[in-house]
Parts: structure tokens; C-alpha cells; sequence
């Protein structure tokens, strides 16, 4: 077994080196499926676009399929966005500052960096975070 493939049963734990060579291969193949996946969905409505007929003789049924298709490009315009974010990621596991919080600079918590492998700050500093902002925006 490389040290660049994860057996699929392997989940990250703390009784191993925090971003150990295992960590990160982990979170760098679950961040380049994640990427692969988001630009097939991406190729998948370019292609849908392309064939798709807005046409419809009924002004209801074009009402109704302009509404889709609005919905569906702002959805790809956020999974872009999401793209940038797993660059970013990807770019952190490199420079090796992955899985530590841009704030407090204190390890992210493995069960955090599993369910949003994007993740920049520790819940703590993240919830800080979105108070600070909730405050500015009430004011």
C-alpha cells in the first residue's frame, strides 16, 4: 500500500500522529473525490444545458423550466465556489497547514475535518467567528 492510498475502512483516529502521512492521504483523496465529483455533476448540466429546448409553446411551461434552469446555475455558480474551497485545502495539505485552525493555529478535531473536510477553523474559533459577525450585522 503507497503512503498516497487509504484502505476504504481507514478512518482517521487519535491514537495516530495528528496529519501523519495516513491523515493526510485520507483527507487528500476525500477531498479530490469530492472535487471529481463536483466537476462531473458540473460537465453533466453543461451537457443537459446544451441539449435542453427552451421552447416550450406554453408561456407556464417556459416560466417554469427558466426557473429550473436559474436554480440549477446558481447551484453550480456555489459548487464552484466550493471548487476554490477544496483547492484551497488541497493547497493546505501541500504547505502542510492542514487541519490546523487559521485563528487559534490548535488542531481542528478529526470528527470536524470527517463531516467538512474544508474546514479552516476549530468549532470554537468558527462559532466566535459567527457571533462577531452576527453582531456587526445587527448593528
Amino acid at each position: 500500500m503507497s503512503a498516497d492510498k487509504v484502505p476504504e475502512e481507514y478512518k482517521p483516529h487519535y491514537d495516530e500522529p495528528f496529519m501523519g502521512e495516513r491523515q493526510l492521504a485520507y483527507f487528500r483523496e476525500k477531498l479530490e473525490s469530492w472535487k471529481a465529483d463536483i466537476i462531473r455533476e458540473s460537465h453533466e448540466t453543461l451537457v443537459h444545458l446544451q441539449e435542453g429546448n427552451l421552447r416550450e409553446p406554453d408561456i407556464a411551461d417556459r416560466a417554469s423550466s427558466e426557473t429550473d434552469w436559474s436554480v440549477e446555475l446558481r447551484t453550480r455558480d456555489r459548487q464552484r465556489k466550493l471548487v476554490l474551497k477544496i483547492d484551497a485545502a488541497l493547497n493546505r495539505i501541500e504547505t502542510g497547514e492542514y487541519g490546523y485552525c487559521e485563528v487559534t493555529g490548535d488542531p481542528i478535531s478529526l470528527e470536524r475535518l470527517d463531516a467538512r473536510p474544508i474546514a479552516t477553523m476549530t468549532l470554537e474559533a468558527q462559532e466566535m467567528h459567527e457571533r462577531k459577525e452576527k453582531v456587526h450585522r445587527d448593528d
